[in-house]
This record gives C-alpha cells, sequence and structure tokens, in this order.
C-alpha cells in the first residue's frame, strides 16, 4: 500500500510540474522560442510618460506572445548619442534578433548597429531615414496620433463650449494652451490636429504655443502651463513626456488633454482625456515575422484601424455632455474615411486653402521640400503612401507662438 501511494505521489508531482510548467519552459518550446527582442529607452518609465508608454506595450506583448523574461530585455536611460550604438550592439551580442529604440535621437546610432549586425532586425519609432538608407535590416514605425489627437481635440472643445454656456467667458476668450517640445514636424502636426479637433466643434478657439526645448523637463512643462494661463489660456494640452502641465491645471484648475497616459490620478478635477499610441500591435507585428523567417515592412505606421491609436479613460466627471457619443461618432467617421483630420477646406494658411504643399518627405539630410503631399484636397499626413513620421509643419491661421 505504501508503495502504492509513493507511486501515485511521484505520478501527482510529475503530472503537476508539466501542467504548471515554468515560463521558461513554455517559452522555450513554443512559436517564438528563438525570439529575444532587446528594448532601448531614452529616459525610465517610471519619470516619463513617453518611455513608459512604450515599455507598457512591451509587457503587453511579452505576456501576449509567452515570452520569457529571459526573451527580453530593457536599458533605460540611454542616450541619443554612442552609448545607443553601444547598448544596440550588446544586445546583438548578447542574442537579440530584434533590437528597438524608443527616440528620435537614436536612428543615426541604430542605422550604425544594422550596417554592422545584418542578421538581426533593428526598429527604431519616430525615425525618417528607413527609406533612404538602403539598411534592409533598419525600420521606421509610427502611428497616425494625429487621429488620436483630434478625438482629444473634440472632447477638448466640447467642454470649451459647455463652459462658454456657463458664462466663464465669452466664445471670443476661448484661446487654447499648447505646451511643445520642440518646434519639430512631430510637434507640429501633433498640436495642429488637436487644435483642428477643437475647431471641429468649438469654431471660435484660438491657440498659442509655447516650447520647451526639452522632450522632458517638469519644471519647465510646468512653467509653461502656468504663462500659458496667466496669459489668458482657458485649456491646456501638451506634447511633452512629464506631468509637469497636468499638475499646474490641476492647481489652477483649468481644463486639460494630456499624452501618452491618463493624469486623472493626478488631476481629478481637470484632467479630461489623452491620446497615445498603443506599440504593442507593431511589437506584435515584428516578433511574429521574424519568428517565421518572414520580413515586414522598412518604414511602418499604424491607424485607428490596426489599435495602434487610443484614447485613455474619459474623465466623465467634468467631460462635457455627450462627448462618449461624439467621440464614438468621430472615431467611426475617420475609420470610415468619412472624416479626414486634415481636410484643406477645414483650415487656411495665410488666410487662404491651400492646394498644393511640398514636404520633406525624403529624409537626404538636405531640408528639402520635394513631395506635394495634398491629394484630392487633403493634406496627406504620416502613413503608407508617403512616410510613416510627421511632416506637417506649417503653423496655421489661428495658431501662434507664444512671445
Amino acid at each position: 500500500m505504501k508503495k502504492f501511494l509513493m507511486i501515485c505521489l511521484v505520478a501527482l508531482v510529475a503530472v503537476s510540474a508539466f501542467a504548471g510548467g515554468s515560463k521558461e519552459q513554455a517559452a522555450a518550446e513554443g512559436e517564438f522560442a528563438k525570439i529575444k527582442i532587446g528594448f532601448i529607452f531614452l529616459h525610465d518609465p517610471a519619470s516619463s510618460t513617453y518611455d513608459n508608454n512604450f515599455y507598457q506595450a512591451a509587457l503587453q506583448t511579452q505576456k501576449a506572445l509567452g515570452l520569457s523574461d529571459s526573451q527580453v530585455i530593457f536599458k533605460w536611460n540611454v542616450e541619443e548619442g554612442a552609448p545607443c550604438y553601444e547598448t544596440a550592439c550588446d544586445m546583438a551580442d548578447a542574442g537579440c534578433n530584434i533590437v528597438f529604440a524608443d527616440s528620435f535621437g537614436h536612428e543615426t546610432y541604430m542605422i550604425q548597429a544594422a550596417r554592422e549586425y545584418p542578421n538581426v532586425q533593428f526598429c527604431h519609432a519616430t525615425g525618417t531615414k528607413s527609406r533612404t538608407e538602403g539598411v534592409p535590416n533598419f525600420h521606421n514605425a509610427f502611428a497616425s496620433i494625429y487621429e488620436g489627437r483630434f478625438l482629444a481635440g473634440i472632447a477638448a472643445g466640447m467642454k470649451i463650449n459647455e463652459m462658454i454656456a456657463a458664462g466663464k467667458f465669452t466664445a471670443d476668450k476661448a484661446k487654447i494652451g499648447y505646451i511643445g517640445a520642440y518646434p519639430y514636424a512631430e510637434v507640429i502636426s501633433g498640436f495642429t490636429s488637436f487644435f483642428l479637433g477643437a475647431r471641429y466643434v468649438c469654431p471660435t478657439a484660438t491657440m498659442e504655443v509655447t516650447y520647451t526645448n526639452s522632450w522632458f523637463d517638469i519644471a519647465k512643462e510646468k512653467t509653461g502651463a502656468e504663462t500659458l494661463i496667466n496669459d489668458g489660456c482657458i485649456f491646456i494640452s501638451q506634447h511633452a513626456d512629464s506631468e509637469g502641465a497636468p499638475k499646474a491645471c490641476e492647481e489652477k484648475g483649468v481644463p486639460n488633454v494630456a499624452y501618452n497616459v491618463s493624469t486623472i490620478n493626478l488631476g481629478p478635477n481637470t484632467a479630461l482625456i489623452s491620446s497615445k499610441i498603443n506599440w504593442a500591435p507593431y511589437y506584435e507585428m515584428i516578433i511574429k515575422a521574424v519568428a517565421k523567417g518572414e520580413t515586414f515592412a522598412t518604414d511602418w505606421c499604424g491607424t485607428v484601424d490596426t489599435g495602434s491609436v487610443e484614447l485613455t479613460e474619459l474623465n466623465e466627471k467634468i467631460a462635457a455632455k455627450g462627448t462618449k457619443e461624439a467621440l464614438q461618432q468621430a472615431m467611426a467617421d475617420l475609420k470610415s474615411g468619412k472624416l479626414h483630420v486634415f481636410d484643406t477646406k477645414a483650415f487656411t494658411v495665410g488666410g487662404k486653402h491651400l492646394t498644393e504643399y511640398l514636404a520633406d518627405v525624403i529624409d537626404k539630410g538636405d531640408f528639402q521640400p520635394e513631395t506635394n503631399v495634398i491629394v484630392n484636397g487633403v493634406f496627406i499626413e504620416s502613413g503608407e503612401q508617403f512616410r510613416s513620421a510627421p511632416y506637417f509643419d506649417m503653423l496655421i491661421d489661428g495658431v501662434k507662438k507664444y512671445e
């Protein structure tokens, strides 16, 4: 009897070990057993909402595909210089067959590493050179975040209309403030699409923009928000990576829209909504392609359709009535093609509607515009047709730089 019980116990232990086998063992035997991916971040996710957004998508992808911890490498605070090249090479030497970097300034160094490791796929967010460098294992990726910013702008415009109706200010005082990092096309495209979203429902809105000349500076971003509020801005948004501006808005009681992460926990009385790029669809795509030995796009752009452009939760405590429904309708119209963010009938430059605009799409380093990007009355921003990274770089009427 004792011998029988001992046999049963051994069998039970063996079955339990198999059924609940380690994550490492499951990954080693699974579809993605040969995958090892390294992630290079400009900052750390604890301080930067931008880097945290990439990191959370990486964790989401790791879980979805069943990758073990040994198959994923994270490196924080990697400067936009030689440290990026060195880190990328270290990851390749450590067995990574995919290396991803998240900041514009990493691009040159990722290309350098890609040339030296032709069997490793080097992927880079927000860059512009993959179509011109001729390095087949170097890839750029971005998303049509202007669609998300436009939607967030609709939520802002509806809130502004509500405040006008409540008598808090008159329609001609509907001035939005925007904190931008740098006067780059990515930032300009972002604040323009947000502004067009606000004007979609509040046609009297204007906007004033200030730059911090830094992707991440809590003090400058907070000061920038305070300066714009003191200058009469009744709503604040941003393209910057810290929580400085939302905190200033909560202290001043000014509604605001953030980027990459919900800030409702920081500003329960003022934070309305945020737009973000969800990088998980891209991560999954490149991992699955490498696992199958397939090629993938040199220059990829996610959209609302691919699940790459999202809105964070709406703060219904402060949102204007009907905002949720308005966002759902606008999202549907964007997906169907009924609505275009940069419809040239919706804005003017120097008092005129554009019929043609040459943009510097082909990045040869000469900053010379060469491609007409207005097609059938629509400025075709980042996407498959021209390039994933934004190139909308003009100030439209109604927007001015803070002096």
